[in-house]
């Protein structure tokens, strides 16, 4: 089983979920947290940077436009749908399709600074992804990894989630399967990394439109459902209207305007390599 941070199992047949998630989430929900991880990681001019799960690459094309013509930048991910929209964005860095357990690395690459953005808690199996981190980072290189704090801490999501679930039963939402700090520690001290910190960030995201992500993130939420798994393509899509319907109330709180404000919580671990 291969995984990917930003493309998971209920995005993969979806042939426009990728360009949909450039255009509606990938400015106001993960480039904040994009900036911030490269800004812990004081890049220098002459990096080389790996971004492991990258998606549709922000990571890796923040990092460029930081470290200019001077670095190197590799963007690695398993769906080759989200890397065309990445090669789309920004052809001049490396794209390469490839699973976090086994990195698509050349004879003796290392990397300076490696950075996962929202993609471990999606890997089925984490210590051989930790592994890889280790393996791809040169000594006394720069690790960070970002991973969303529980649900149960994040109303607005928390909310969202309990108007899918009275219609699909329990969901157990992988984006927030991997939220205390602690276990994300353990796991990069085992892999051999030094220095290994985290701390919980929390900032306000905001988006101009609010329709648009209420219906990626149901997309999202039906997709991780199992019993969704047995609806067909019509049962679906109207068990998604009806989803999108009923969380008006959920949003009320939290609009403006025609957009949205909430609260967002991860947790932000470095370690050196």
């Amino acid at each position: 089983m291969e995984a990917t941070a930003t493309l998971p199992s209920y995005a993969m047949g979806q042939a426009s979920f990728p360009e949909m998630y450039e255009r509606w989430l990938v400015g106001p929900l993960f480039r904040p947290w994009a900036e911030m991880a490269l800004d812990e990681l004081e890049l220098s001019s002459g990096d080389r940077l790996l971004d492991i799960a990258c998606g549709t690459g922000i990571v890796a094309r923040v990092a460029r436009e930081r470290l200019s013509e001077a670095g190197y930048t590799v963007g690695v991910d398993v769906s080759a749908d989200m890397l065309a929209v990445a090669r789309a964005a920004e052809p001049a860095i490396d794209w390469r399709q490839g699973n976090a357990g086994e990195l698509p690395l050349r004879s003796g690459e290392t990397f300076d600074v490696v950075v996962c953005q929202q993609g471990l808690q999606f890997f089925p199996d984490k210590p051989a992804a930790a592994a890889q981190m280790r393996r791809a980072l040169t000594k006394g290189g720069r690790l960070a990894i970002a991973t969303w704090r529980p649900d149960d801490e994040i109303p607005f999501f928390r909310e969202l989630r309990r108007v899918a679930e009275r219609h699909l039963g329990a969901i157990a939402d992988q984006r927030y399967s991997f939220g205390e700090a602690a276990p994300l520690e353990a796991l990069l001290r085992d892999a051999g990394f030094h220095e290994v910190r985290s701390r919980i960030v929390s900032r306000t995201i905001h988006f101009g439109e609010g329709a648009p992500f209420l219906h990626l993130n149901t997309m999202a939420l039906v997709g991780m459902s199992s019993l969704a798994k047995e609806l067909g393509d019509q049962e679906r899509k109207r068990v998604v209207e009806a989803i999108v319907s009923e969380s008006a109330p959920v949003l009320q709180p939290y609009t403006i305007g025609s957009g949205l404000a909430f609260e967002l919580s991860t947790n932000l671990a470095t370690a050196k390599g």
